[in-house]
């Protein structure tokens, strides 16, 4: 597959997902889940005006693009503009609501002088293997593409087929010569062509094409189908879709924002608006979880991938999504997806399909444990629910066990509070414990580096902390599990132990982690580098007050090792990353802990580096090139886009 590293926009309903690139060309569908599986490797579309050859509307160097969404929704415009023919195109493309259909309607206007002879072509390429060929066979108004598991059928509606070609049409298509007598065959790429008919001057023509998703069925089922969806008033379609998503960036303007009064505000709006949009594009329906990002990098060329769910990661979008008054989202994250993804042991792996299946991994991350405790009680700060802890508390303790015993293997602090233990018999298991743990060394919150990191012994801590305030407000009520008096008393010595182990941490930390000559904390006990995610000791976990002198200290060193001369963070130093570019999360994660601090002036200049550096539509991207000033790695990034709303909720006291 050719490698295709960003996806300049996106639309989709609750079962597909569907990115493009800033000429309107599709890169991406995925159905039925936002992860897996993908279909094409591509689809082209062109037309061959009079004599010429094809002119592919994605790539020739006559056209000139326009790119637009429709105001509040996921109804994405391209204006293509043929200046040699003075043809101009208005490709507008979305997903329907109700159905799992992408609907690709297409204007012709012709704008000069003379009479345009119009054909259009379609050139697919679906993604094959071994244990899955794609064949072709043509159907009324169109062709379907399909395997063992799934059908692909791409149709217009009140139009035909001109010709087609389902073998051997890569060498032929160019040219617009496309023939074939077979109506069946095993080609995994296929071409077909629809007669327009002559567009004379200032005319207008339209074209419709519906691209329908489904499982490979009984031939009869889906030729039914195809059937009732051309039944289907698409203009109607289209006004329900635009109605559909206007009154969803309505109901969930958790922030109350107003209308904007001047140009910094709306960009602001913008990229609020484009937040709300984007999250239910990442969500699973069915099971809560949310990938990090769509997909960009399928070849590994430069990644890992991104379209999994990372529960840290979706732990910063749900606080996101009930800043947005989407608590019924975040609840089924918690309560069906970590559910289904918890160890037996207490613990979750790295990162899954959003179906709860176990995605790849390279290795194991503390943190991604504590975050789901520290997110279920974030979400009960918000919504107040007891239920919703009740529901989750025996989900919690297994995590903060499981924690439990992490931090007393990697802190050698096990049987410390132990007063009958004979002090030879400690030292002679600490030294065993110097050789030896149980528990798996863990990556950092980058995934580059293992060790005993910061960040991951904050968010310990801050699971600890819940999980003692989870007791507390739950109250005689946790006892109700049982109905006697043993739970109660172990739910008070788990408390004891748990603050003890807390102390334990802080004290590690401040022993081992700041570093005296450069007066400040680093981020480990092996490279010490300056790491933004220092911050998270602060916000969100709350380990260390913001004002504290060496906390202060920290962010002084932060601000010499790692603010670049555009005023944009890299993550840590000596980041190799994608060439070590800013980070729109380092600005975030700053911003948030000047607003700790209340120094808003400086707040506001670390969230405009964001704002100045968002995508063409007001997507925020992973990384900023710090010489364009534009996203070049990941956009539409579920976490940018959750620290800037939860950012907002501070910024500007909304709510």
């Amino acid at each position: 597959m050719e490698n295709k590293y960003l996806n300049e926009a996106m639309i989709g309903n609750k079962n597909m997902l569907a990115t493009f690139s800033s000429k309107g060309e599709i890169q991406r569908i995925y159905f039925p889940s936002k992860d897996n599986k993908q279909y094409i490797d591509f689809f082209h579309t062109g037309v061959k005006i009079n004599s010429s050859d094809l002119i592919y509307l994605h790539d020739d160097i006559n056209n000139v693009y326009k790119q637009y969404y429709d105001t509040d929704t996921n109804i994405l415009n391209t204006e293509v503009t043929n200046t040699y023919f003075n043809l101009k195109i208005l490709q507008t493309d979305y997903i329907m609501i109700k159905e799992n259909v992408l609907v690709k309607r297409y204007t012709f206007v012709n704008e000069g002088k003379i009479d345009l002879n119009t054909s259009f072509y379609i050139h697919s390429e679906l993604l094959s293997d071994y244990n899955n060929h794609v064949g072709g066979k043509i159907i009324d108004g169109g062709m379907m593409q399909y395997a063992h598991d799934f059908s692909f059928s791409t149709f217009a509606k009140g139009y035909h087929l001109l010709k087609h070609q389902i073998n051997g049409s890569r060498e032929t298509i160019k040219r617009g010569e496309i023939y074939d007598k077979d109506y069946i065959g095993m080609s995994k790429d296929t071409s077909i062509c629809y007669d327009l008919g002559v567009i004379k001057p200032k005319e207008k023509k339209v074209l419709e094409l519906c691209l329908l998703i489904g499982e490979n069925k009984n031939i009869s089922e889906i030729e039914d189908d195809i059937e009732r969806i051309k039944k289907i008033d698409l203009n109607k379609e289209y006004t329900n879709t635009k109605a559909y998503w206007r009154k969803y960036v309505k109901t969930h303007n958790g922030l109350n924002l107003k209308e904007p009064e001047n140009s910094y505000q709306e960009k602001i709006y913008d990229i609020y608006k484009r937040s709300i949009l984007l999250f239910p594009l990442l969500m699973n329906a069915e099971t809560g979880g949310i990938i990090a990002s769509p997909e960009i990098d399928e070849n590994f060329t430069n990644c890992g991938r991104y379209a999994y769910c990372w529960t840290r990661d979706a732990v910063f979008m749900t606080k996101a999504l009930d800043i947005l008054k989407m608590e019924k989202e975040t609840e089924k994250f918690y309560q069906v997806f970590c559910k289904k993804t918890q160890s037996k042991n207490g613990m979750w792996e790295q990162r899954f399909y959003t179906d709860g299946k176990l995605a790849p991994c390279w290795g194991y991350q503390v943190d991604e444990t504590a975050s789901v405790v520290y997110g279920v009680y974030e979400h009960y700060q918000y919504t107040k629910s007891e239920k919703f802890l009740k529901d989750n508390l025996q989900m919690c303790e297994k995590a903060v066990d499981f924690l439990k015993r992490y931090i007393k293997d990697w802190l050698h602090i096990e049987g410390k509070d132990e007063q009958d233990n004979d002090k030879v018999q400690q030292e002679i298991e600490q030294s065993v414990k110097h050789r030896e743990h149980r528990c798996h060394i863990s990556y950092d919150i980058w995934e580059m580096c293992e060790g005993i990191h910061l960040y991951s012994l904050a968010s310990i801590y801050s699971a600890f902390e819940c999980i003692i305030k989870i007791y507390r407000i739950l109250g005689d009520k946790v006892s109700d599990f049982e109905n006697n008096r043993l739970k109660e008393e172990k739910i008070i010595k788990n408390k004891r132990e748990l603050e003890k182990l807390q102390t334990e941490i802080k004290k590690y930390i401040n022993e081992n982690m700041y570093d005296q000559e450069k007066n400040c904390y680093v981020r480990n006990t092996e490279d010490k580098k300056m790491d933004i995610s220092i911050i998270g000791s602060v916000t969100p976990f709350h380990l260390f007050k913001a004002k504290e002198r060496k906390i202060v200290n920290t962010i002084e060193r932060i601000n010499l090792s790692l603010r670049t001369y555009t005023g944009g963070y890299q993550r840590f130093e000596q980041d190799h990353y994608r060439n070590g570019n800013p980070w729109p999360i380092a600005n975030l994660w700053m911003t948030l802990y000047y607003l700790e601090t209340g120094e808003r002036k400086k707040a506001k200049e670390t969230f405009d580096f964001v704002i100045k550096t968002v995508g063409k539509h007001n997507y925020l991207g992973e990384q900023v090139d710090n010489h364009t000033l534009k996203p070049n790695w990941v956009l539409g990034l579920g976490w940018s886009h959750a620290m800037f709303i939860i950012v907002l909720e501070k910024l500007y006291g909304y709510g």
